[in-house]
């Protein structure tokens, strides 16, 4: 298992329909744990069941583009992408004294 951040940004669009889009993608995609947004950028976290690092990078870089039309999602480019292992992951879980950026499951502003 490898947790993955998915950052893409481009162009503003109106902030209300990038929710609606992200709301659509956690329907599409329910292992999403969370989504952060503003009008012109968002973040996407969640677990991916690879092989290895370079097959869950692989598919987190296509994750966006895959999605585009079925969940309305803005023409957007990847921006950042981040790819840890579990242990790695929950290391610094547990070292960070903040809580979680965003609930599981949840689509909120940045």
């Amino acid at each position: 298992m490898w947790h993955v951040t998915l950052t893409v940004g481009g162009e503003p669009v109106n902030a209300a329909e990038i929710r609606t889009a992200l709301e659509r993608l956690t329907h599409e995609r329910p292992f999403l744990l969370s989504a952060r947004y503003a009008s012109d950028r968002a973040e996407v976290r969640y677990w991916e069941e690879a092989r290895d690092v370079d097959d869950a990078a692989s598919l987190a870089l296509r994750l966006w583009g895959e999605h585009r039309a079925t969940a309305g999602l803005p023409a957007w480019s990847v921006v950042g992408l981040e790819v840890v292992d579990r242990g790695t992951f929950q290391r610094r879980a547990m070292d960070s004294p903040a809580p979680a950026l965003v609930p599981a499951g949840g689509v909120r502003p940045f």
